[in-house]
Formats: C-alpha cells, structure tokens, sequence
C-alpha cells in the first residue's frame, strides 16, 4: 500500500478521540469482544513490581483504552510451567494488568500452552529455539535442571508422553518441546491446580489453553494409561512400532504415517481425540463460567489427525472459536484460501448457541493489520489484532506496538461504520457440506484428493461468483429437519463416508423437494470408515430425485460455472461492469442490507531485508489493481433488500460515496458502487 518499512497508511481521522464510552469492568461470567489484541510480554516483566514494569503496565493499558480494544489476551509466558518457580511475581503482573485494564472498560484473557516444557536436545536445536520462538519468553532449565523440575510434587519428567519407537519422552522436534501425557491423571492434576490457584492470584475473564493436540505426534503416546485407555475403550493394543498393518510406510514424514484401512489405527486416533477431550473438559469445570477458547489454525484437511487438533471435538466445551490466521510475510494476502477455514468455524461457533468467532491475525507492520481486520469485517466475526514480536530471528526496529498500529483503524470503524459483526446474518444462497467422518477416517479419492480439497474448491468458487454460503457439517447432514428448515441447494462433493442416519435424512431431504448438487464417491464407507458392499450413491440414483443434479468434482475444474450457464444457480448478486477482483459479500444488520468488498488478487510488497522463519520475506505493504474500480452490481431485492447506500472505507477516511441505484426491473436494481483509489477493503451500507 506505501513505501517504507514502518507502516505509511494513512487513515485522516482515523486518531478521532474515542467514541465509545468505557466503564470500569464488572468482572465474573462470559462476555462478547469485538476488538481483541494480544498483551505481549517479555522477561523483564518477571522484574514485576520495580516501578519501570508497573509504569509500562499503565503506559500500555492507556494505549489499549484509546485504540478501543475491548479485551487484551496476554501473550508472552507462552510455555507456563517453564515458570513454574515464578508463578508469584507472573501471577501478581498478571493481577495489575487485570486492574488496570478493568479501570479502563478492558477485559483481560489469559492465554498460555499447559502440556510442554522447552526442552531442546543438543546444541544445534537449542539454537533454533533461541532463533525460532523467543516470542514463547525462553526461560527454561538446563538439562541438570531438567531433572528434578517439578510443580505441585510432580515431577515434569514423569508426566511426559512416552515414545513408541523406544521409549523415552515424548518430543517435539518442531517446536524443541517435550510433551505431557493429556491421559496422564497426575499432570492433569497438576494443570488443575494450577488453574485454581490462577483463579485465586489473578482473576483474569477468560482463558485460552493453547495447543490442546500432541505436537509429538504419531510417536506418542505409549505411556501406561494410553494403553490401559485403548485396551478399556476400544479393545485393542497399541502394536510395536513399524508394524506396517497399523503404521504404514514410517520411511515418509511423520505426518504422512498410518494405515488408514487398519479399524485399528483409526480407532487409536479416535482415542487421542478423546484423552484431549476430556482434558478441555476439565478445564471448563475448574475455570466455570468464564470463557474458553483454544487455538485453532486449521479444521478441514486430514493432516490434523497426525497432531490430534480437532476443534469440532472439543467444541461442545469452548465458548470462544477462534482462527489463528497465521502469516506475517507476503502470502498472507492470498486470503481466499482460507476462507473455507473462517466459515467453517464460523458455522461451529453457530451450532453453539451463536458463540461469538473471532479471526486473529499477526503482522509486523500497519498494512498487514489492516488486512487482518479487514479480513474479520468480510468474514463478520470479531478481530483479534497481534502484532508476533520475537517472532523473527531479531525485531526490526521500527516494528510498531499492537495497540498504535490497530488505533486508528478501530477508531475508523467507530466513527464511520459501526457494524456489530455478532448481529450480522450472511447471506446464504447454498450450503457446503463438509463431514468430519471423511476427516477422521483419513480418507482420499482415486485422484489423491480428500474430501477437504473439494470443500475449499468449492468455497474459492462461490467468492469468485460472489455467492453467499454457508457449511453444514455432521451433525445437520443427520437431521432431515435441519436440512429442509432452509431453500438453498446443498453442496456434496466426494463425501465417501457416511452414516445411516446421514443418508436417511438425505433421501427425506430429496424426497420432500429438497435440492442437491452431488459429486461422486458417495457412501462408499460408514461413519466409522469401513466399506459398505453397495455404496449409498447407487440407491440414491435410482431414486431419481427431480431435485437431486450430478456435477463433476470441484477440483476438475470451474464446475460452478456450468451451473451459471444452465441457470441452475441464480445468484443475488452479479456483478457486470467494472474490476473483477472485488469479492462481495452481502449481509444483513438489524433492518438493512450491507456489501462487504475485499480485493481477492492483492499483491504482498516485501520487505527488502527481513524475511520470517521459512526464509520468505515479511509482509511490508500491499499493493492491488484500482483500475477501473467503478463496478456495477445486479441485485435481485427478493433476496437481497436495498435501501439507500453509501461506500466507506479507511482508504477514504472521512469520505463517503452515495452508490447509485436503478431499478431495471419488478425485483433487480442496478448498483453502481465508487470503488477508486480503494486497493484492499470497503463496505456499502
């Protein structure tokens, strides 16, 4: 968006003094942010309560109050019981920045990783730690110390998940972490009792326990009471490792191990699902009514059971949903990828009750968290600003503090559009379907593709095609009442694993007028992913539903433009003049109508010299096609009702542009939306 290496957009008005009004916190049960941040904190902050600390701790809650963040979520501490002999200072840190916040109308969530130590083994991986994760705050024990580390009596080393291969603690290379044992019941008594004693020293509103999987992974875990679960639970033993039946070809990367057709294998992933889930569990009871959230960067593909991250797992115990939007280098504006990502959570945050989602994005510099927030406005879920300091090998010296780059884009959205993203309803002409069985059963096509692919080829599609969907995931797919309570068309690609109740209420669903496109394999396995002799799609074809349409897969290619052609999709909004690269997403707040644009071929300028861990270079501006910015859109207002709009943008400050409606015929106006000299974000309302 501009030259230089510290941020150079310019938001006129946007440093506006604050226009909502803060009241002191009430603290106790849930809540709903809007505008999030992370509270980063570094070593020094142990030095808690020399005046310099404390005056920091007032500095920043000040810059908080007038960027109008409404919850900080503390960042720093990372790995929590690598301070276990400090938990007194951390915890009366934690307490005044609780205080201040609170004086200030601001929430204070605690956010922390439970079940890892830092443990790097041998000088080369020590090296990388202190270059890959400062942000965790490194302070942990030398090997002499390791030994006898301990926290309530429980010594760390004997709370480890155990290695299969051959028998030492559980590791994880990638992060220089060794790993607790989630069915272990003496660390689990120790995190308890950790949480009561953070309740009692500091109070803070909310948690966020990181990192609820095994970044061990496969290797993990062989201890005595994950054998004694397997053997309970599914009957089964865990075989010595290498046994090809069960672990599959080990010469590839860790990721790609496992024999999915073993009922075996796929039952033992299903029990670390489990020993995780029974853990959150846990937490929930011992914090009560506050919230919870976890980190979660990913939910569709079938990689994550490698790691045993599932969030709709664990979703009936959390109360927040986040997507960890990571990237702070320059592929991060390629955001259409992700959308799947951020409407799949969305819809799981939706099936609890509406529980508020939130899209957290890093960035170094003002334009990435401006896209960030941009990115939550187009999704319509809560913005979670971060900047990553101590990311990178060494922080750039005009690196900005989160609260001074997110300012004067907050006080732009309070003084000019003023949407509560909690309130908002998308727009939805189709639904996509995505089952969690496919996912858990590991399960891929002849064409190497899984079910995943084809949901995010989909999904890229319909944003092309401006088309408003949403997910419907396992659960809806089993209830034919779910499924005929909306008009929309239903989305089934490659879906080979299915139960009974699924497919029952498919053909009720078909039977009683409901429409479906359908890519095949369908039904070829169950739920629990076996085979079935004859698969489900044949006696759903020979039923010959009038609404039910064959389609090709979504990863062959456009499939979605053939159903344009033949008009068997029919969207609201088709745009006909101007820039193509603008998505639109239309959604509806209280009694109006409100489009949503976002330039989906953005361009990351880098950074001249400073590159991220992966050796790509950090985002430093963005850059975008404003030609021919002046787009005109077809509404169809029997689906989408239109009143008067205006254009807005923190591009344009200030400014606000009158979009031209004509009426072309009894249910279509013509819009033409003003767009120029707008590169990333706008919104007509």
């Amino acid at each position: 968006m501009a030259d230089g290496h510290a941020s150079s957009l310019v938001l006129p008005g946007g440093n506006n003094p604050v226009q909502e009004k803060q009241t002191p916190v009430v603290p106790g049960g849930p809540f709903i942010s809007r505008r999030m941040a992370s509270w980063w904190s570094t070593i020094e902050d142990l030095q808690w309560p020399q005046k310099k600390i404390v005056d920091k701790i007032k500095r920043r809650a000040e810059g908080f109050a007038a960027a109008n963040i409404d919850t900080a979520i503390n960042y720093g501490f990372h790995i929590r019981f690598d301070f276990a002999n400090y938990f007194g200072q951390l915890h009366g840190y934690y307490a005044q920045v609780k205080e201040e916040l609170h004086q200030r109308g601001i929430r204070f969530m605690e956010h922390y990783s439970c079940n890892h130590v830092e443990r790097p083994r041998g000088n080369a991986e020590w090296h990388t730690l202190q270059k890959s994760q400062r942000h965790h705050t490194l302070l942990f024990h030398d090997p002499v110390a390791a030994k006898y580390a301990q926290y309530e009596g429980y010594l760390f080393q004997s709370l480890c998940e155990v290695d299969i291969r051959d028998g030492s603690r559980g590791y994880a290379k990638q992060y220089q972490l060794e790993t607790f044992c989630h069915n272990n019941p003496h660390f689990l008594d120790m995190h308890r009792k950790y949480l009561q004693r953070h309740q009692q020293e500091v109070g803070c509103d909310g948690f966020q326990v990181d990192d609820m999987c095994n970044y061990a992974g496969l290797t993990t875990c062989g201890c005595t009471w994950c054998r004694e679960r397997f053997r309970k639970d599914y009957g089964h033993e865990i075989p010595p490792f290498g046994e090809k039946a069960f672990w599959g070809d080990v010469s590839k990367p860790m990721l790609q191990w496992g024999n999915y057709d073993n009922p075996v294998f796929r039952d033992w992933l299903k029990m670390k699902d489990d020993s995780i889930t029974d853990h959150v569990k846990m937490v929930k009871e011992t914090i009560g009514q506050k919230p919870l959230m976890t980190c979660c960067s990913s939910t569709g593909p079938v990689v994550l059971n490698a790691v045993s991250l599932n969030l709709e797992r664990i979703a009936a115990q959390v109360d927040f949903y986040m997507l960890e939007n990571v990237g702070t280098n320059i592929k991060c504006v390629h955001w259409v990828e992700k959308d799947a990502e951020a409407l799949q959570q969305k819809d799981i945050a939706r099936k609890r009750g509406h529980a508020p989602a939130i899209a957290l994005s890093y960035t170094i510099y003002r334009e990435g968290g401006y896209l960030g927030w941009a990115l939550a406005r187009f999704w319509g879920v809560a913005n979670w600003a971060s900047t990553f300091h101590q990311r990178l090998e060494e922080d750039p010296a005009d690196a900005m503090e989160v609260e001074d780059l997110i300012q004067p884009i907050n006080n732009w959205e309070i003084n000019y559009s003023n949407l509560d993203c909690h309130e908002g309803q998308d727009l939805v002409e189709v639904r996509l379907a995505n089952n969690s069985y496919c996912r858990a059963n590991g399960w891929k096509g002849t064409d190497g593709k899984e079910h995943w692919d084809k949901v995010k080829a989909w999904s890229e599609q319909f944003v092309k095609h401006n088309i408003g969907y949403r997910f419907v995931r396992w659960e809806e797919l089993a209830s034919a009442d779910a499924l005929l309570a909306e008009n929309t068309p239903l989305v089934i690609d490659s879906m080979a694993c299915v139960s009974d109740r699924q497919y029952q209420a498919l053909c009720t669903y078909l039977a009683k007028g409901g429409a479906a496109w359908l890519a095949l394999p369908f039904g070829t396995h169950d739920e629990k992913g076996n085979r079935r002799n004859v698969p489900f799609s044949t006696g759903l074809l020979a039923r010959q539903y009038k609404q039910l349409i064959l389609v090709k897969t979504a990863t062959s290619g456009p499939v979605l433009n053939n159903l344009l052609t033949t008009r068997k999709c029919t969207p609201a909004v088709v745009q006909t003049a101007g820039n193509s690269n603008w998505a639109i997403r239309a959604r509806k707040h209280k009694d109006r109508t409100v489009f949503h644009f976002l330039n989906t071929a953005l361009v990351g300028k880098p950074h001249p010299v400073i590159r991220d861990i992966s050796n790509v270079p950090v985002l430093n501006g963005i850059e975008a096609d404003t030609k021919d910015n002046r787009l005109v859109v077809e509404v169809n207002t029997r689906i989408i009702p239109v009143s008067s709009l205006t254009v807005v943008s923190p591009e344009l400050a200030a400014q606000n542009r009158v979009v031209t409606v004509i009426k072309k015929s009894q249910q279509v106006v013509e819009l033409h939306f003003d767009l120029s000299d707008i590169k990333i974000y706008a919104v007509a309302q």
